[in-house]
């Protein structure tokens, strides 16, 4: 007869919760959404544990998309007594293991061989599931490799596709809605001082740009045509512009250098920039501003893991980072953040924004701030993590063809240039001034305010173009999101579907020129293998889902994974 485990110390309420509930669970798939930062390690390497102990599992298979977070949980795994093989070349893991912690594309690739090892009793930990999709490669071969085992445990904070393809094992209902065993969400999780409360500021003014020859002027608030919205984006993030992209840094700054003054150090700042052209640019900027260097890690290098393990350990104060933020980047530190990365999908947002909730043991839960472009998809990205609910997804044959989507666009019978933008674009000037801070979850111990910008929603250090978001009760145009208690409720304005359609395509034609220029291939013969990839003849006649599958495919295949 076995002997039950005592419940571990250290555990979080829901940790604690989410483990009793697993108690009862004996077959199938378990899927815990809960926040990034929220600690969803814990509660799966203690489930395994108790499964070993009991002998219910002989092994554990961990599976995550790449292999830094490999390591990570191996080492993790270890402080509980339990031994991973990192980047194991099969699933039997070496003698004196207890399992393995490989990636998706390696359990892709060797998909047979590892079907061939799973058993029924292979405990399988999927982390940050929503990498699979059930009609994509990773998806097939997770389902083909490891299809024996009697229990998957999948772990996300962001539990939803943009290609709106299913998660393998997963749930829902009948409208097409996700159903997580266990949710815990980041009001959730602020409420209870697992993660740190987030402010966006938007910073939005007057912009003018040349295209061909004309001069266009406008502001985000400003309605102009579907061809200049990337020019209008490129210019607010331009670090050629004095008033533009540089004005927001310094002000980003100053705010992280009274932090370090006042009551943290360490504390530190994180930009994400568009490309390898632009992080540099960027960071000679803040370079100049700053008088320091700033730590500098992009996807193409290939000590770039090292640069983040070493900024992480550090006291410096910043670091400009591209493709190189989403999961597995644990920088507790980060307090400050400037967003100027041309990509536009919710999960990335939501990634990013995921770098600066993390906590640090035995110090005060503090607030930290990130500063985002004033266009709307963003700020409507915003506005849906108030909602306080984990994201839905929806199957491709339940998706509603006249949702709201998410990204910009452009006419594709256009040159562009590696930006995604025409050739003869040049941004001119620009009057950046950063608004009101959007405090996004309520219930939280009120923060010091700053002088460089507003809090709730009144006060601004300057004239403010942009539209200010709309406090809860305001007129029509907004949907009114009540951030948990009170404290922050806004208003997010929503964007008609024929907008989202056109961004679509517009983030599509940029990242088919930056493949282009990776693979050294023309536009046409990158366009023609996305669409053979995802089955169509023509850009302009792809549906929302094909394009949100083709931008998945082409940023997949830039992070060398397609």
């Amino acid at each position: 007869m076995t002997t039950a485990l005592p419940t571990p110390p250290g555990l979080r309420v829901w940790q604690q919760e989410v483990l009793e509930k697993m108690a009862a669970w004996e077959r199938g798939v378990f899927l815990i959404a809960a926040a990034p930062g929220a600690g969803k390690t814990r509660p799966a390497l203690e489930q395994a544990v108790r499964m070993l102990y009991a002998r219910q599992a002989d092994r554990i298979a961990l599976i995550c998309p790449t292999a830094p977070l490999t390591r990570q949980w191996a080492e993790a795994a270890g402080r509980l007594g339990v031994h991973l093989a990192p980047d194991a070349p099969e699933l039997t893991p070496p003698a004196g293991f207890h399992g393995v912690a490989v990636t998706y594309a390696r359990v892709a690739m060797s998909a047979e061989r590892f079907a061939a090892q799973c058993t029924e009793s292979t405990i399988v930990i999927a982390d940050e599931a929503h990498h699979l999709g059930e009609e994509l490669a990773w998806g097939k071969g997770f389902d083909l490799a490891l299809g024996k085992a009697r229990r998957w445990l999948l772990l996300s904070g962001t539990p939803f596709r943009s290609d709106q393809s299913a998660i393998p094992g997963v749930e829902y209902d009948s409208d097409g809605v996700t159903q997580p065993d266990y949710a815990y969400g980041y009001a959730d999780a602020v409420r209870d001082g697992v993660c740190r409360p987030v402010s966006f500021i938007p910073f939005d003014g007057t912009m003018s740009w040349q295209s061909g020859d004309d001069t266009v002027e406008a502001s985000f608030a400003d309605a102009v045509s579907s061809d200049q919205r990337a020019r209008r984006y490129r210019t607010a993030i331009s670090t050629d512009l004095e008033g533009a992209l540089p004005k927001i840094l310094r002000e980003a700054d100053q705010r992280l250098a009274r932090l370090r003054a006042d009551s943290h150090p360490d504390a530190g700042g994180l930009v994400v920039a568009a490309d390898g052209d632009h992080a540099r640019a960027v960071a000679a900027t803040l370079h100049r501003i700053t008088g320091t260097p700033p730590t500098v890690v992009m996807h193409t290098d290939a000590m770039a893991h090292r640069k983040l393990e070493a900024f992480t350990n550090s006291t410096d104060p910043w670091i400009v980072a591209v493709n190189m933020v989403s999961e597995g980047v644990d920088i507790p530190r980060l307090r400050v953040g400037v967003y100027a990365t041309a990509a536009k999908t919710a999960m990335i947002f939501r990634q990013i924004v995921g770098r600066f909730v993390r906590t640090i043991p035995n110090r005060p839960i503090e607030g930290s701030w990130l500063y985002i472009p004033a266009e709307p998809t963003l700020r409507a990205h915003a506005g849906e993590i108030a909602k306080e609910l984990v994201p839905f997804l929806r199957r491709k044959e339940d998706a509603d063809p006249d949702a709201p989507e998410q990204l910009l666009d452009e006419p594709s019978d256009k040159a562009e240039d590696e930006l995604g933008l025409v050739a003869e674009f040049k941004a001119l000037n620009a009057d950046m001034a950063a608004e009101a801070q959007l405090d996004l979850f309520g219930g939280a111990t009120p923060l010091k305010p700053q002088a460089a910008a507003g809090t709730g929603m009144a006060g601004s250090t300057g004239a403010t173009t942009g539209a200010p978001i709309q406090p809860v009760g305001a007129g029509p145009g907004g949907h009114a999101f009540d951030a948990g208690g009170g404290v922050g409720a806004f208003a997010a304005t929503e964007v008609p579907l024929w907008q989202q359609r056109q961004r679509l395509r517009e983030t599509r034609h940029r990242l088919v020129g930056e493949l282009g220029r990776t693979r050294r291939a023309t536009q046409r013969e990158v366009n023609a293998w996305v669409n053979k990839q995802i089955g169509i003849t023509r850009v302009q006649d792809a549906t929302v889902e094909q394009l949100e599958s083709s931008i998945d495919l082409i940023e997949r295949a830039l992070m060398g994974k397609a």
